[in-house]
């Protein structure tokens, strides 16, 4: 069980949430960004670039902090070790947001979830001051405000299209996919659980901070 939550944490971590949901944005309606499919060169490398700005060069920058003794450790246990990730992490979120504001081949929807994870990510800085918050949390109630702002935005684009090999394609519907994330937000909740990482109401705090921060960065760029 203890090996199953932390595969769950690794998968789900936080950081990788932008770039899981922009995969999704280009399966439902890739011509959004001015492609005719994920695979195209400039699909690839605008996850590449989000990847990049959003996970790695930020958790290269916790490591930094964790080598220099700044963050004991990477799992960051007590809440004031995770002060200084949580500033370098907004940081570039900000960068990533200010970047995608001027793209015109860039969704307004998707730009408005980047502001809206930079949001919840600042938010969480502040609880965390005086609270424990879960970051997973934070970054699954995220995903499953911007699921639902997807299909009310875009209602005639209700399933994704996954092309495998041998030319079979898979039809996902956008509900099916809704109750998906909310059972892997459970899946991940119950691992942070089960890791002693987090208490019930860490959790709850972080799913309210998630979805709040999507419809507060709704009424900016929307």
């Amino acid at each position: 069980m203890q090996i199953f939550a932390k595969i769950i944490s690794i998968l789900f971590h936080p950081l990788l949430v932008l770039t899981y949901m922009l995969m999704v944005f280009l399966l439902v309606n890739p011509y959004l960004f001015g492609v005719h499919n994920i695979q195209e060169p400039f699909g690839m490398q605008l996850i590449l670039r989000v990847f990049l700005s959003s996970f790695f060069i930020p958790m290269v920058a916790v490591l930094m902090l964790h080598f220099t003794g700044l963050v004991q450790s990477m799992e960051m246990p007590q809440r004031e070790q995770r002060i200084g990730p949580y500033i370098v992490t907004g940081i570039f979120y900000l960068w990533l947001f200010r970047n995608l504001l001027d793209n015109t081949t860039v969704p307004r929807l998707f730009t408005s979830f980047v502001l809206g994870a930079t949001i919840a990510l600042f938010l969480a800085f502040f609880i965390n001051l005086f609270s424990k918050i879960s970051a997973h949390a934070v970054g699954m109630g995220g995903v499953i405000g911007m699921l639902l702002l997807l299909m009310a935005y875009f209602p005639q684009y209700d399933s994704i299209i996954l092309q495998l090999r041998g030319g079979n394609v898979v039809e996902i519907s956008l509900t099916v996919l809704l109750l998906l994330a909310i059972l892997i937000a459970g899946l991940v909740g119950t691992s942070r659980l089960s890791l002693k990482a987090h208490q019930p109401m860490d959790l709850y705090g972080g799913y309210a901070i998630g979805l709040i921060g999507q419809f507060l960065a709704l009424r900016f760029i929307m």
